[in-house]
């Protein structure tokens, strides 16, 4: 029997890690599906026919899909600044820019909004800078010191190579980087590692950047738990919605359209004396019989309106769990005012102004594994507040009567740091050739007066 590898061996890591990452992606599947609308559908005896599976395969309203967009739509990041002189925000902005972040920074905060974290990558690149890259959390885990809370020991990355069929990782340790693969293990089998070796590395290589190169991006953590889905609270709600909506198709169904009734008339049957229904019922047919005593009647049809009070209030359990706008979920705004479209709005910006603390973190992690010191670069956000033109620009006029700079108005504005650059020096540019006139005026050469007329 082989003896297991040394604790803290590079074996041992990647064992450790391997099975930390499977365990949390099967946990972290099922708010996947949530999200992608694969929720398990209410139960149904396995005998039953197939219209009412149809029916049931109709049954699914995805709110959690709507809860994660109203948070993710409302995080972008909008530039970089720094209270030093130089160019460490161009150059911030400029190494968000090469990397494409804008759409690359918005993968991962939806990843990690599902799943409840996502990783950047940063690796040297061939040129001397730096390459950053969104990592999914099904394929990166990063663990961190017992000690040292916040400070990584190590991490892994994992990825099936569909060209060869082998399973691969790369284990990050802070002073060296080792590479294994496998052969693709069969469903529940382990993978049987060996060194992947790279032409032209070595084996265990030098780690150039001297730290684990993850900056993680978590969603809602705890002291002692990592980041958590957006959708824990709230998939028992999402079942109890699509069950009362499979309730509410199949009345509809079999009962919303009114059953008719006859009463005083002999049934016909056929030649076995099995009984023939003796009408064909549509709304476009006339019921007739030929017995004096025949009677015809209709039962009252089937009153939906307690499965659409029951899926309303589910629904109003959503917004109040996830603090989103009732009116998000609900789809419908009858006279409401702009205070109370602020009203209804206020948990979801509190909620996104805490869940952008914890985003930070990471973020400016990555920048400093990049070269760019996070004291030097704070992350600038687009508010997450939505208001009228008229309004912005009134509050900014007010402001500027208390003297507040030039420069923070254009922020709060809501212009990116580079716009606000870019002001500033056309401003400049303007002032100076105004003032230029003006002394060509006052000392310039003065036109000749006009000889007087004799």
């Amino acid at each position: 029997m082989p003896q297991p590898p040394a604790v803290q061996s590079p074996e041992w890591w990647r064992d450790r890690l391997y099975a930390a990452l499977c365990k949390r992606t099967e946990k972290t599947n099922v708010f996947d599906d949530y999200y992608e609308c694969e929720h398990p559908l209410p139960f149904l005896h396995e005998k039953a026919r197939d219209p009412f599976r149809r029916l049931l395969r109709m049954s699914r309203a995805n709110y959690m899909e709507l809860v994660v967009d109203a948070l993710v739509g409302r995080l972008e990041v909008a530039g970089f600044q720094s209270d030093v002189e130089g160019d460490s925000d161009e150059k911030a902005w400029r190494l968000w820019q090469d990397n494409n972040l804008d759409g690359g920074s918005q993968l991962a905060f939806l990843e990690a909004a599902i799943r409840g974290t996502a990783y950047l990558m940063v690796e040297p690149d061939a040129r001397g800078g730096f390459r950053i890259t969104p990592e999914h959390p099904t394929q990166v885990i990063v663990v961190y010191r017992p000690d040292a809370p916040g400070v990584p020991a190590a991490a892994l990355k994992l990825w099936l190579d569909d060209w060869t069929g082998r399973l691969c990782c790369t284990l990050y340790l802070p002073d060296r980087i080792y590479k294994f693969e496998a052969p693709e293990p069969k469903t529940g089998g382990k993978p049987v590692w060996a060194r992947r070796e790279v032409t032209g590395e070595e084996w265990g290589g030098k780690n150039a950047l001297g730290e684990v190169p993850f900056g993680e991006l978590a969603n809602r953590p705890r002291m002692l738990k990592p980041g958590a889905s957006e959708l824990r609270s709230v998939t028992g709600i999402q079942d109890r919605i699509n069950k009362t909506i499979a309730d509410r198709m199949m009345t509809q169904e079999f009962a919303a359209f009114p059953q008719k009734w006859v009463t005083g008339m002999e049934i016909p049957v056929d030649e076995n004396g099995q009984d023939i229904e003796p009408f064909d019922v549509a709304v476009n047919k006339i019921l007739i019989a030929e017995e004096s005593g025949a009677s015809f009647g209709q039962f009252a049809a089937a009153d939906l309106t307690g499965y659409l009070k029951g899926k309303e209030a589910d629904v109003h359990d959503i917004a109040a769990i996830t603090s989103t706008p009732p009116h998000y979920l609900l789809g419908s705004m009858v006279n409401l005012s702009a205070e109370a479209l602020k009203a209804a709005e206020a948990g979801l910006i509190h909620k996104i102004y805490q869940r952008r603390r914890f985003l930070e973190e990471g973020l400016e992690k990555t920048m400093r594994l990049a070269g760019i010191a996070s004291s030097q670069a704070r992350i600038v956000w687009k508010s997450p507040e939505w208001r009228t033109e008229g309004e912005l620009v009134d509050a900014l006029v007010k402001m500027s009567t208390l003297g507040v700079p030039r420069e923070v108005l254009w922020e709060r504005w809501g212009a990116t740091p580079q716009e606000i650059e870019r002001w500033r020096l056309l401003n400049e540019s303007a002032l100076q050739r105004a003032m230029a006139g003006d002394l060509a005026a006052e000392y310039g050469p003065k036109p000749e007066a006009a000889p007087a007329e004799l």
